[in-house]
């Protein structure tokens, strides 16, 4: 498992040229210093190639928030991870909840999609976790297990390249993450199932947690040794509030070195 947690900002569909420049002077020249902490924000399609030029050669990874599952063709709208990857990226969301939910992707359709972030030379960062009434009917184990599964199906000897990001739906943009014991459960079941299924050795996986994450809850999330980081959704928006979380991060990477 990686001696430093992962900070990931998910700006969702925000952003502006404006921000993305002053985001970079805030965030920019504090992140050498924080060795153990490594940062990667998403922003949107249009703002890729603004943000590559911004943040190029700076300790600040650039990611995307979503590719096709197809290589290239007759899919108006979309876009390809090759797209992608040429505008610098290196790393790309796939299955936030936000599409399983309003776009209704399956679990196939994330699968292929990491595969195809895959072999554009990229990171997927793909996305799992249980809905509301999955986890009120005890379901959550099951939910997840099929998830991971699915991925492992796909990309086989690639998973270990793939950064699982455990997202309850219930608690995204509730402003209240899942409580730290059960994120440690969570992390935990999941590290069983890779384990047990040899889908990967589950000490070169990264697992991060998302769903309300902000400066106030970083730190005791980030504690727990299971967890390899955080997907920050509205708090990256601010670069106070995501220079914190990282910060966060790269005291809790530091206390748990042996």
């Amino acid at each position: 498992m990686s001696t430093r947690k992962l900070v990931i900002g998910n700006w969702k569909m925000t952003g502006t040229r404006a921000r993305v420049r002053s985001f970079a002077d805030t965030v920019c020249p504090v992140l050498p210093e924080l060795e153990r902490c490594e940062a990667v924000v998403c922003v949107p399609f249009p703002l890729l190639s603004i943000a590559q030029a911004a943040w190029k050669a700076t300790a600040l990874r650039l990611g995307a928030q979503d590719c096709s599952g197809a290589p290239e063709g007759p899919s108006t709208g979309d876009v390809s991870a090759d797209m992608i990857a040429e505008c610098g990226t290196r790393h790309v969301i796939v299955g936030h909840s936000e599409r399983r939910a309003g776009h209704r992707e399956s679990d196939g359709e994330v699968a292929a999609k990491a595969r195809r972030v895959l072999d554009a030379g990229m990171t997927p960062i793909a996305c799992i976790g249980e809905t509301a009434e999955q986890r009120d009917e005890n379901r959550t184990e099951a939910v997840l297990r099929q998830q991971v599964l699915q991925l492992a199906r796909v990309l086989k000897r690639d998973m270990g390249s793939v950064i699982l990001a455990y997202e309850p739906l219930w608690a995204i943009g509730s402003g209240d993450s899942a409580a730290v014991a059960m994120i440690e459960e969570v992390h935990e079941f999941i590290e069983r199932v890779i384990t047990f299924h040899g889908v990967q050795d589950a000490a070169v996986m990264r697992t991060v947690y998302g769903g309300s994450v902000h400066p106030r809850n970083a730190a005791s999330i980030l504690a727990r040794e299971r967890v390899g980081g955080v997907l920050v959704g509205g708090a990256s928006q601010r670069a106070d509030d995501f220079l914190e979380i990282c910060k966060a991060a790269a005291r809790c990477a530091a206390e748990s070195l042996p």
